[in-house]
């Protein structure tokens, strides 16, 4: 039997088989050894082969390839990493200018995972009643700046119900996956778009106990206009994990499009020079902000490579 994982409490996962029928279910040993890099070997969004056991419990067999899937750090294993979601089709950031505030670094950062894994990203800009006119031109600001990347960016008010169709119109007939910093209104989001949730209350008492020391509950659900949802509690970043220093470039897209005119085939665009990304920021082509995470990640990717050359 063949079936889609739509719940993962990290012990125990729920299956919808092709007929619409759901099914408790559970792995085989093996899948713990068989991918040791990930805390987790199945995860919400997978295609799964099944069978039943004498309880009517799934017994998951075999995992079906992934089209892609978005990860950050494990949280108590710093060499591992946490697989967030699969075969995602949109990934949406939930920001906001103010109330709290998202900061270009955190926005970056997303974007730069998802850039990696191929998934297309959508920001939206949440408690737009709540702006003030500074607020406004900050967002119109970061609006401009990441349109000119070729990002979409909306902006909303859950509370207000306002800009809500149009961002059904992105979420319509797709697998999508919200994140975002806690406070920015993801589960009144939700749950606006869908009347019919409370993503606020996390009962897991229809799962075996064992599921409730886990960190990290994804679940799917089916929006009433068409697509899919797996919410994700508990996502406050996206560790740049496995990425090789050289290739943190080519998930900026418009410092991508121009390293080919900089003077050195390998430049990493810090020192080295005729440098055309340091250049264009320098004529603000690029902004300045963008830079400054290229330059923090690229940190990171050589920290993460010092660390197991050690190791």
């Amino acid at each position: 039997m063949r079936g889609l994982v739509t719940k993962s409490t990290g012990s125990w996962y729920q299956i919808q088989a092709e007929n619409g029928q759901k099914y408790e279910a559970r792995i085989r040993g093996k899948f713990r050894l068989s991918n040791i890099k990930h805390t987790n070997p199945i995860v919400v969004g997978d295609f799964v082969d099944f069978e039943l056991d004498k309880d009517n419990i799934a017994v998951i067999t075999n995992i079906q390839k992934r089209q892609n899937y978005i990860i950050r750090k494990s949280v108590n294993l710093s060499k591992k990493t946490h697989i967030i979601a699969s075969n995602v089709e949109l990934a949406v950031l939930l920001a906001t200018v103010n109330h709290p505030r998202t900061s270009t670094g955190f926005i970056d950062r997303f974007l730069v995972t998802a850039e990696a894994y191929h998934i297309p990203v959508l920001i939206v800009f949440n408690k737009l009643d709540l702006y003030t006119e500074k607020d406004l031109e900050i967002f119109k600001a970061l609006e401009n700046l990441y349109e000119s990347i070729g990002y979409e960016v909306l902006a909303v008010s859950a509370k207000k119900n306002k800009g809500l169709e149009n961002l059904k119109e992105f979420l319509k007939d797709k697998t999508s996956v919200f994140s975002g910093h806690s406070g920015v209104g993801k589960s009144t989001l939700v749950n606006q778009l869908h009347p019919d949730l409370n993503l606020k209350t996390k009962d897991l008492s229809d799962f075996n106990k064992k599921g409730q020391h886990t960190t990290t509950f994804a679940q799917l659900f089916s929006w009433p206009f068409g697509g899919n949802i797996i919410d994700t509690p508990g996502i406050k970043e996206l560790g740049l994990v496995d990425f090789e220093k050289e290739e943190i470039q080519d998930y900026f897209p418009e410092i991508f499009e121009r390293k080919s005119d900089c003077k050195f085939h390998n430049c990493l665009h810090t020192t080295e020079p005729q440098c055309a990304i340091k250049n264009a920021v320098e004529l603000g082509e690029i902004e300045a902000s963008r830079y400054d995470s290229y330059l923090t990640f690229l940190e990171e990717a050589k920290e993460h490579e010092n660390d197991y050359s050690k190791s």
